[in-house]
């Protein structure tokens, strides 16, 4: 039973999305091609600026639509 749960909260885990609006850097870093210093650079520009879309990362220095693309299915935007 416990293993059942175990596999079923990783399972819930491994699909659940990340809000670019309100996630840490370190959480930002387990999208695609986002390294510590493009999580940084995303966290100061929505500090400045609310992403209003997913495509508005291509705003932050360093991050093009192809590194949008390959995050899509993982990344949202909430609003805050």
């Amino acid at each position: 039973m416990k293993k059942l749960l175990l596999l079923i909260a990783l399972g819930i885990f491994a699909f659940a999305s990340i809000d670019i609006n309100t996630a840490s850097a370190k959480e930002l870093t387990a999208l695609k091609g986002i390294d510590k210093k493009k999580a940084e650079a995303i966290v100061k520009y929505r500090k400045a600026h609310c992403f209003q879309s997913i495509d508005e990362l291509t705003k932050v220095k360093g991050i093009g639509k192809k590194t949008i693309e390959k995050n899509r299915e993982e990344i949202e935007v909430w609003e805050v």
